[in-house]
């Protein structure tokens, strides 16, 4: 078994000798068993909050060099020629902290017939797809998709939906548009 213990990013130069082609949620794991798609068997050990992308690759401690492939998984896509439609979707998607992978045009979430309902009555066409999966990181990774905090998180902050508070409210200084 090999044993997968160094990160090197996408777009570092090296010559993979095997790839392992993981979910979005193996890719956010940081420890884990895989079988690599010629096979053998490896175990993912990498420093925890560690996330992987398509592209990446995984150092053997062996010397072999493993390169992540994104699966092809269930996924709904959102478009519209709109950008503000489009930008609603992101909004209301991102207000129920769904991960959504964003496009020209598109965007993407894990399939689900309930936001896809949500996602068609704000205005966008929705389609059901299996493709690979990258959706963005958020604010507290720097170096691309994929949510890996470094700090301990919770959710104990009091959410307010009085006026002042509202989900559905314009940030300061801007204008809301009711559709």
């Amino acid at each position: 078994m090999l044993h997968l213990r160094e990160l090197i990013h996408a777009g570092r130069p090296s010559d993979p000798t095997a790839t392992a082609t993981l979910s979005l949620d193996e890719r956010r794991r940081s420890r884990l068993r895989v079988a690599l798609d010629d096979g053998r068997e490896a175990a993912v050990l990498l420093p925890r909050g560690s996330a992987l992308r398509d592209g990446d690759l995984l150092r053997a401690d062996e010397g072999d060099v493993v390169v992540v492939r994104a699966a092809a998984e269930s996924l709904s896509v959102a478009r519209t020629s709109d950008p503000h439609l489009l930008l609603r979707g992101a909004y209301h998607l991102g207000n129920r902290h769904v991960p959504v992978e964003l496009g020209d045009g598109w965007l993407a979430y894990e399939h689900d017939h309930v936001l896809d309902d949500m996602v068609r009555g704000l205005g966008l066409t929705v389609e059901a797809r299996r493709a690979p999966f990258e959706p963005e990181g958020g604010a507290f990774r720097h170096d691309g998709p994929l949510h890996a905090h470094t700090h301990p998180h919770t959710h104990e902050h009091a959410h307010d939906h009085t006026p002042a508070h509202d989900h559905d409210q314009a940030p300061a200084g801007g204008s809301h548009r009711h559709s």
